[in-house]
């Protein structure tokens, strides 16, 4: 699927059900004996906890950084993620399903599974259980790859060991309210079937890498003929979710807002010298909502933000008007929750809508034909579901009260 923007992209905020007390991520303790482990890794970001997504599903989402520390280059050969209490396999990559969740610090896809000497790759992980009882409290990573041996290897051997140990914590996703209305809603670049553009969007702000946009999504809409726009694709008025009010997900403060941007035409992208931490996202608001969390609202239309810097707002008061502003190619709104107020340098949290029925859900070529041939999205066979407490998967389609 071609993203549509391009990588560089009433409920109490209180007590049970939010992230209080964010910390670096929780690493299991352990003490084995002295290894040469030529490949070296860590766990990308902050604390890792299960959510429950629309299907049912809980997901452990996470990155690894591995990285070739030696001048011998390394081939990738096996990922094994294990349950540390009882050494149960819960996941594998090899083969092609391990280069397809590989990518470098450039948020590339790679075309093979080798390390250069120094050379790093981020390996994107998204576990699902049936149940957030069946998720490990504690995770390893267990390596197989063709690496130096030893401080004097030359030539790669065969190496095989665990690094990267990982707690995985048991806290509630944040439970927001939706920030859209209505009927038509289709879940982009969202969690948690693969590696699309949200998913790789790590950036460098800093002096750290991070993954902001871990549990993002790209909200777009299509009309009552089930079409995204209808009219001239390069007037951001023909597109059904253009002008949609944008609300806040709860109650909050007003800590980043910026409201003096044009709408991009859609179809196209701005001059990626025009680009900064600040435009990249539009005209946008985040929100405080105390104990750690934030959320981020994108690409809203210029001067329809209603709000003001240390504001503080109620849950589903209106913020602005859903537009295409920034680094955008289609009118969307983007939203994530976080653990800070930078959109681009903070960590990516779940969370949990209160409720939402999702009517079907298409595919990529689906959505593909509906955003750049103006196709409408096939008539569901399905049957509504209504959700309470889920994320939204990506490629869902749905109705928020």
């Amino acid at each position: 699927m071609r993203a549509l923007v391009a990588v560089l992209t009433a409920v109490a905020v209180s007590g049970t059900g939010f992230w209080a007390g964010w910390s670096p991520a929780s690493v299991a303790q352990a003490s084995p004996p002295p290894a040469f482990t030529p490949i070296v890794g860590s766990v990308l970001g902050g604390e890792t906890a299960p959510v429950e997504g629309s299907d049912g599903r809980h997901y452990v989402v996470y990155e690894l950084l591995l990285t070739n520390a030696k001048r011998v280059p390394a081939e990738l050969l096996r990922l094994e993620i294990r349950d540390q209490d009882t050494d149960r396999v819960v996941e594998t990559l090899e083969g092609d399903r391990l280069v397809a969740a590989l990518r470098n610090l450039n948020v590339d896809p790679v075309d093979d599974a080798s390390l250069a000497s120094s050379e790093s790759r981020v390996v994107l992980l998204s576990l699902g259980f049936d149940s957030a009882r069946d998720a490990p409290s504690r995770i390893r990573h267990h390596l197989s790859a063709r690496a130096a041996s030893n401080p004097g290897a030359r030539m790669p051997s065969l190496v095989e060991y665990d690094l990267a140990p990982l707690d995985v914590s048991r806290r509630t996703a944040p439970l927001l309210q939706s920030p859209l209305r209505g009927a038509g809603w289709i879940a982009i670049n969202g969690c948690c079937d693969g590696t699309g553009a949200h998913r790789g969007a790590i950036q460098t702000v800093n002096g750290a890498l991070w993954d902001s946009q871990r549990f993002a999504i790209d909200w777009m809409r299509v009309d009552d003929e089930r079409r995204l726009f209808a009219g001239d694709p390069e007037d951001v008025e023909s597109y059904s979710g253009y002008g949609a009010p944008v609300y806040a997900a709860a109650a909050g403060t007003v800590v980043r807002v910026l409201d003096g941007l044009d709408d991009q035409v859609p179809g196209r992208l701005p001059d990626p010298r025009t680009i900064t931490l600040e435009t990249v996202d539009g005209n946008h608001v985040v929100l405080d909502h105390g104990n750690g969390v934030y959320t981020f609202y994108a690409h809203f239309q210029k001067g329809s933000v209603g709000v003001g810097l240390g504001e503080q707002v109620h849950a589903g008061q209106p913020l602005g008007l859903l537009g295409n502003s920034g680094n955008t190619s289609a009118p969307h709104l983007h939203f994530q929750a976080m653990t800070g107020p930078i959109p681009l340098g903070s960590d990516g949290i779940p969370f949990v809508n209160d409720a939402f029925t999702t009517t079907q859900r298409i595919d990529d070529d689906e959505f593909d034909a509906a955003l750049f041939e103006g196709v409408a999205l096939p008539t569901s066979s399905g049957t509504s579901e209504r959700h309470e407490h889920q994320l939204p998967l990506n490629f869902d389609v749905v109705t928020f009260p």
